[in-house]
């Protein structure tokens, strides 16, 4: 921002500017116009601001930013409340768009009152688990333009840099021809994405069976089994079950269904799916395969790396009239249809 738009004012209530220094070093950030204020009282934030007059206003973090105004401790309710009101009012008067950092709570959530969602414009969540390399950041709320946008960055020696095509990354150690192994296409906002989902099931060594699962919802995984169980006949009451999504992504949408049962039922028999085939789909309690949103995007980014056949909802077939010759597109109606499809 200070090399492209002028003076970046970064206020630092958490570390010295002796740390920041040497972090703006180690990734080649530093700027004559990027300043650094070592900070916590907010009415000395905005005198400051008001003199050097910057372009961009940083505060890291808002839970440790306070005004004098209140008396509670830094980080409670009212001075979260009070020390925002004062940033917004100073960027409103003066017309500088000002970035407050703030922490999240053990769920995930932004700590503090849920007022504060409320009173700044944009609400952007920076996700990642600390075991992978890979973080998304998420439009949450904007005033100012669509929230289905998303990016993807890997953590590198040099700082966080643009994963431009996060899919072939993902797929790079995909081992080809092996049981529980299937590949699907999910949509990160507005972005198609392919991610491996691995299950393993064998049999259990105890009287109650484990379900264990990695960036998918576990209830969501039970509940899969059980229509495998009850609709297609498997048994699957002795058996421990585990799903991982590769990568460290966490899948959040029901177009994964299907995915995972195929990765399930694939390990469960020791069959393997062709390697070029990907699914999607949402799978209902009855067994039925729903239509899911974007199906045109996620079939056109698993076909640009390769992939060939793609087993979808019946309901989106009418999406894929201008589909390449070259791929085979199998739309299913129940989970039943999608297993005699998918597996060799």
């Amino acid at each position: 921002m200070s090399r492209k738009y002028g003076n970046v004012l970064y206020v630092t209530g958490e570390e010295s500017a002796a740390q920041i220094r040497m972090r703006a070093e180690r990734i080649g950030a530093l700027s004559e116009k990027l300043l650094v204020l070592t900070e916590t009282n907010i009415d000395e934030i905005i005198s400051a601001a008001e003199r050097i007059k910057p372009v961009y206003l940083v505060i890291d973090s808002i839970q440790t930013m306070f005004s004098p105004d209140i008396p509670s401790t830094p980080g409670s309710v009212g001075q979260v409340r009070e020390t925002t009101a004062k940033l917004i009012r100073f960027s409103k008067d003066t017309g500088v768009s000002c970035a407050i950092i703030g922490h999240v709570t053990k769920e995930g959530n932004i700590a503090g009152p849920k007022l504060l969602e409320h009173m700044v414009d944009v609400v952007l969540y920076f996700e990642g688990e600390r075991q992978y390399s890979f973080r998304v950041l998420r439009a949450m709320k904007n005033r100012f333009g669509d929230t289905s946008e998303s990016g993807i960055f890997a953590m590198e020696a040099t700082g966080l840099v643009e994963v431009r095509d996060p899919s072939r990354m993902l797929l790079s150690e995909r081992p080809a021809g092996t049981p529980g192994s299937v590949v699907m296409a999910c949509v990160e906002g507005v972005r198609p994405l392919l991610i491996e989902i691995q299950s393993l099931v064998s049999t259990s060594c105890y009287g109650m069976p484990r379900r264990m699962t990695s960036g998918f919802d576990y209830n969501r995984v039970t509940l899969l089994l059980a229509v495998l169980e009850k609709r297609c006949g498997l048994m699957l009451g002795n058996q421990d079950v585990y799903v991982n999504t590769v990568g460290g992504v966490k899948i959040n949408e029901p177009a994964a269904d299907l995915a995972v049962m195929l990765a399930v039922v694939s390990s469960f028999q020791n069959k393997n799916m062709h390697p070029s085939t990907v699914a999607f789909g949402e799978v209902g309690l009855t067994g039925e395969v729903r239509m899911v949103s974007r199906a045109d995007l996620r079939v056109k980014e698993a076909s640009s790396l390769g992939f060939a056949k793609f087993i979808v909802p019946f309901g989106n077939m009418n999406h894929f009239a201008s589909c390449a010759p070259d791929i085979e597109v199998v739309g299913v109606k129940t989970v039943s249809e999608a297993l005699e499809e998918a597996l060799l």
